[in-house]
């Protein structure tokens, strides 16, 4: 399988989704046929300090998956602080994306019509308010702490912007813009991923070759590291002018 076809399989596994789960549903035996892409947690430091723990899974079943993330923070025994589901279609159309945390606050972004909708539920409120965003079903979602979702949009990235050329992976020139959506700011807003090339990145203290991307909007710039080879895992973030640091447990 040339490696534009990996990366191609890799995307239609990971952004495949499932019928919605209750929360409950991650202590009930997995259906079978259910295919695991990716699982596994991320420490997020800041100044080298850990902060936040997010645990995640991409799930794949009948051509469809499923993207789980919980956030805890690193000092805490307590409950999970914040959690989310996002599903879409082998497409990349967003079927349902919700979001939650520990103090009773919750969020849903679904298709309405050609657009999207998003209902905010907080404790004080009697019902949930809404807000509607003039984008297509197949904006990614880009929720705030959750990192897991980085992995997805680079993923798309990869499976529509590259090419195999003499066995090496080759980019279209210039970066590729996604209309991403954060449904913990009611935002929408532009970001680009740019292809930068191989480089060897330490990893809990072992020297790997990865594949960096940069990923950027109007007030931030990130860099990504991913693995060369499917599932193309992230294993790490750098958002320099902050000071983070998320690194694959």
């Amino acid at each position: 399988m040339t490696l534009l076809s990996t990366i191609r399989f890799s995307i239609a596994v990971a952004l495949a989704c499932a019928a919605v789960a209750s929360a409950g549903d991650k202590d009930k035996p997995k259906p079978s046929g259910a295919q695991l892409v990716d699982s596994g947690a991320f420490g997020v430091f800041v100044r080298g300090q850990r902060v936040v723990t997010e645990s995640f899974s991409v799930q794949q079943q009948n051509g469809v998956s499923t993207v789980k993330s919980q956030l805890k923070e690193a000092a805490g025994a307590g409950p999970t602080n914040q959690k989310s589901e996002l599903l879409m279609t082998s497409g990349a159309e967003l079927i349902r994306y919700e979001w939650s945390d520990s103090g009773g606050s919750s969020l849903v972004v679904m298709p309405n019509n050609e657009f999207l909708l998003e209902k905010i539920t907080t404790p004080a409120s009697n019902k949930p308010a809404e807000q509607p965003f003039m984008m297509p079903n197949t904006s990614a979602i880009l929720d705030n702490n959750f990192f897991v979702h980085r992995e997805v949009l680079a993923w798309r990235y990869l499976a529509t912007n590259c090419h195999t050329e003499k066995g090496s992976l080759q980019c279209q020139q210039g970066p590729l813009e996604f209309g991403v959506l954060v449904p913990q700011d009611r935002t929408s807003l532009r970001v680009r991923l740019e292809l930068v090339g191989r480089e060897k990145v330490t990893i809990n203290g072992t020297d790997r070759q990865l594949l960096r991307l940069n990923l950027s909007g109007e007030n931030f710039n990130w860099a990504l590291w991913v693995e060369e080879s499917s599932p193309f895992k992230l294993m790490r973030v750098l958002i320099a002018d902050d000071h983070i640091e998320i690194v694959r447990d």
